[in-house]
């Protein structure tokens, strides 16, 4: 039986992957779940989710945030692990201890093995999401747990305590990503789009091979609009390995992915837009 309670009725009914993720609600549409569960229809995943916070958003930034009870979120992931399982996990928005704690709960419970932690810690207009107790507790109970953490530069350096002013070089990335393999997650992606440059060039880690690095390379696209980046880079690797790639292989197909979007990302209100979570696949009918 895989992770939850799938019944045999999966044997001839019902043979999809699953991907969960548990993450906020973007109003707006390009981030959070909403592009957590656009990420896994495309990508031939069926997607469920668990609300942790509801938020008015919109291009301009993040404009109220409530959010779910900690007790609800742990309903909401028992009714969905108890009853239907998964293959893999995606969390993103966990805003407070007590939302992480559940989470943890609810994973060691139902022996959730595919775990993909994304460290959002802000939105992209600056936004606290989660506060200084759910991110230590995220990186305390969530990390040893994680099959691929998903960090981008400033994330990776709140984790580790690091000046986001000292990483000036790929060697930096390189190490700094090695570090983070010590705070117990299996595989470590470490993203670059912080960088400036022509190619955004991403590093990926893993516990198996710890002394060896591997750099995933790609066009920098010269837009503003990458709202929801980040959720949509964890929700595809999350996707990838509920079909069964390989974290390194679900790690590249994601950034492939990713820059699809953003190659396709359009104008949305009156500040930052969204990416074009079809991009991907319509490139790929294209091409045949």
């Amino acid at each position: 039986m895989r992770e939850g309670a799938r019944s045999s009725r999966e044997a001839s009914a019902f043979r999809r992957p699953l991907a969960l993720t548990v993450a906020g609600s973007d109003s707006g549409g390009g981030a959070g779940i909403q592009a957590d569960l656009k990420t896994f229809q495309e990508l031939g995943v069926y997607g469920m989710s668990v609300v942790t916070a509801v938020t008015a958003q919109n291009s301009l930034g993040v404009q109220r945030v409530d959010n779910v009870s900690p007790d609800m979120v742990g309903a909401q992931l028992e009714s969905v692990l108890s009853d239907i399982g998964t293959d893999a996990v995606k969390t993103g928005m966990l805003p407070a201890t007590a939302h992480v704690e559940a989470s943890a709960r609810s994973f060691a419970r139902h022996r959730v093995k595919r775990l993909v932690v994304d460290p959002v810690g802000a939105a992209s207009d600056g936004s606290r999401l989660m506060d200084g107790g759910a991110f230590e507790a995220m990186k305390r109970l969530l990390l040893p747990m994680a099959e691929v953490v998903t960090p981008n530069l400033p994330e990776a350096c709140r984790l580790l305590g690091v000046h986001s002013g000292d990483i000036r070089t790929m060697t930096d990335m390189e190490r700094l990503a090695k570090r983070l393999l010590a705070l117990g997650s299996r595989h470590v992606f470490l993203k670059g789009g912080h960088w400036s440059g022509e190619e955004a060039v991403d590093v990926f880690v893993s516990a198996e091979r710890p002394g060896e690095t591997k750099r995933f390379a790609g066009p920098r696209y010269p837009t503003p609009h990458t709202h929801g980046t980040g959720c949509t880079t964890a929700s595809a690797i999350a996707a990838l390995l509920a079909k069964g790639a390989l974290p390194e292989e679900a790690c590249r197909e994601a950034k492939a992915f990713v820059a699809a979007a953003i190659s396709e990302a359009f104008a949305l209100g009156e500040g930052t837009g969204s990416l074009w979570h079809g991009a991907f696949a319509e490139k790929r009918r294209f091409l045949r």
